[in-house]
Parts: C-alpha cells; sequence; structure tokens
C-alpha cells in the first residue's frame, strides 16, 4: 500500500484520521477520513473501515465545538479534504 506523502495539503488531518480509525477513536480526523474513504482507497492507501454516517457525525462534532461558527468550520475540513485527494491523485499520475 502507498504511504501518504507529508507534503500534501491536508496530509496531516488524514494521517491522524487514519490512525485515529485503527484505534476506533470518533473523531474530527477519522469521520473526515471516512468521508473520503473510497477516493482515498482508490489511489492506493490503505484505510481501515470507515464510521456510519460520518457527514453527519462530523457535522455534529464540529458544531459542538464551533456553534454558530459550525457551517464554515465544516466546509473548510470538507475543502482539505477535497485539495488531498486532488493532490494525492496527481501524485499517483
Amino acid at each position: 500500500m502507498r504511504e501518504i506523502p507529508d507534503n500534501l495539503p491536508g496530509a496531516d488531518l488524514v494521517k491522524k484520521g487514519i490512525q485515529d480509525l485503527q484505534e476506533g477513536r470518533l473523531t474530527v480526523e477519522s469521520l473526515l477520513v471516512s468521508v473520503g474513504a473510497r477516493r482515498i482507497r482508490e489511489s492506493g492507501v490503505e484505510v481501515p473501515p470507515g464510521l456510519a454516517t460520518p457527514e453527519e457525525r462530523l457535522y455534529e462534532l464540529v458544531a459542538g465545538s464551533h456553534g454558530d461558527d459550525a457551517h464554515s468550520q465544516y466546509n473548510a475540513l470538507i475543502r482539505r479534504l477535497i485539495s488531498f485527494e486532488q493532490a494525492l491523485e496527481c501524485a499517483s499520475r
């Protein structure tokens, strides 16, 4: 399986999310990786089984810590995930 290069945008979140999934922790990072698991796997990275309904659970977790700013924080996390996925796909070509 493929290693995640440190220089990709959002690599820190994804690496932590994979580790959290392996250890059974429910975190922003593990939920974010669960959201993008299929696409990340397609790029050759081993991802543990994801958590159910990750989008909803991620938003709830973000709302718990960011209150009124939850929507923009959630969208920022999703944008970082998409940037990571795109960069990973480019790096695998």
